[in-house]
């Protein structure tokens, strides 16, 4: 009786682990809208979603304009090139921000200056939400 009941937490567990990932597991990698640099697409978005007409290469503003909102909540955090020395680029911090329904955007937040930032170089399509890691 013991190891059926525990049978069963098991394959629920297992069954939850399944469907946690909301994307589909293909990560695709994407121009810019400029063709400057690439970013990642992971997932596919529905096509009636919001998160289906972003761009690699939107602006934060853009990006709030479109989805017709600002995130839910959102955080920074230093990448490994803040700590390359002479970098001048714009991601030596990122801003991971969630849209719940929707998924998880990440942005180039800035030089160590805190200066230029806010192109949107990932999109995590994962509508649970469980793509946000602060």
């Amino acid at each position: 009786m013991k190891l059926r009941g525990i049978g069963a937490a098991l394959a629920l567990a297992l069954g939850a682990v399944g469907t946690s990932a909301a994307n589909d597991g293909q990560t695709r990698e994407v121009q810019s809208q400029d063709g400057s640099f690439t970013g990642e697409i992971v997932g596919t978005p529905a096509e009636d979603s919001k998160f289906a007409q972003l761009q690699i290469g939107m602006s934060m503003q853009d990006v709030q304009e479109l989805m017709d909102r600002a995130p839910d909540r959102f955080h920074t955090y230093e990448s490994g090139k803040r700590w390359i020395p002479f970098y001048f680029g714009n991601d030596a911090t990122r801003l991971q921000a969630l849209f719940r329904g929707e998924g998880c955007l990440i942005f180039t937040g800035g030089n160590v200056w805190g200066g230029a930032g806010g192109d949107l170089i990932q999109i995590e399509v994962d509508p649970s939400g469980a793509c946000y890691q602060p």
